[in-house]
């Protein structure tokens, strides 16, 4: 065995258990998300996340009716499938000039 197939035997071992790592890392968040417990959208929902640690709910599936702001959205490709768009989010934070880099 040459050193030029060690060394692709060794870096093709290393990409097999890094793509491994990757796999189970994954698998184990979408674990967790089937794991999830089911809350109902009603009253109460305010008041459970207030008391949970750090007002957040980890991984939950929420279950309830959804009214869409504008128009509901319909599937090309699935019939009477329908979904509205989740409203979203955005936290900017706070840019730090780095004078060596001179970036942001």
């Amino acid at each position: 065995i040459t050193p030029g197939e060690l060394l692709c035997l060794g870096s093709s071992l290393a990409f097999s258990g890094l793509c491994y790592y990757l796999y189970r890392k994954k698998a184990r968040v979408v674990a967790r998300i089937q794991e999830a417990p089911k809350l109902q959208v009603d009253d109460d929902l305010p008041a459970l996340v207030s008391a949970a640690d750090g007002r957040c709910l980890p991984y939950v599936a929420l279950e309830g009716v959804v009214l869409p702001a504008k128009a509901v959205l319909t599937s090309h490709y699935h019939e009477g499938l329908q979904g509205v768009i989740q409203k979203l989010l955005l936290k900017e934070h706070r840019l730090i000039w780095n004078s060596l880099a001179r970036s942001w």
